[in-house]
């Protein structure tokens, strides 16, 4: 296998185990608030201006048929509500409830302690560096994956 491929393996296996820890780390967060971590990250998302499903999807790098089914359960328990969209007569606008604004309430002080903990433990600087870091490679990923670039084939059968 050469270099990149190994890289490659590497920064993907990375990703889904940080994947996997971050998502533990927000179910945690969440849970007192009586929301998922999924829901609070759609929440999240419309908590400053109302966004249509698949606007939402688009800044969350979620699939659009993912954030449709947890819109459509926001709005059921009654912490989102669909709104006109003025710019699209079909794609309503996802807008959260007062009940929807209180639960990110709940989780803002939780979320506050756990980051204070995560950035102490790396420090600010090491922080910003793993951000950097992570935006520098979805950048390049989305250069790639444009939809006038092609990917290429894996070498293996490893990711």
């Amino acid at each position: 296998m050469s270099e990149s491929a190994e890289l490659l393996s590497g920064l993907v296996l990375g990703a889904f185990r940080l994947n996997g820890q971050f998502l533990h780390v927000a179910e945690g967060l969440a849970r007192p608030a009586g929301v998922t971590a999924a829901w609070w990250q759609v929440l999240g998302a419309v908590v400053g201006e109302p966004l249509p499903v698949a606007g939402i999807a688009r800044a969350m790098g979620m699939t659009r048929q993912g954030v449709q089914r947890i819109a459509d359960l926001l709005v059921e328990r009654g912490l989102a509500e669909y709104r006109p969209n003025p710019a699209h007569r079909r794609a309503k606008l996802l807008w959260p409830t007062d009940a929807g604004r209180e639960a990110i309430t709940k989780i803002a002080p939780v979320h506050r302690e756990f980051a204070d903990r995560l950035v102490g433990e790396l420090g600010a600087e090491g922080a910003r560096d793993c951000l950097e870091a992570l935006q520098r490679l979805s950048t390049a990923l989305d250069r790639l994956t444009a939809p006038h670039s092609r990917p290429q084939q894996p070498e293996t059968g490893r990711p």
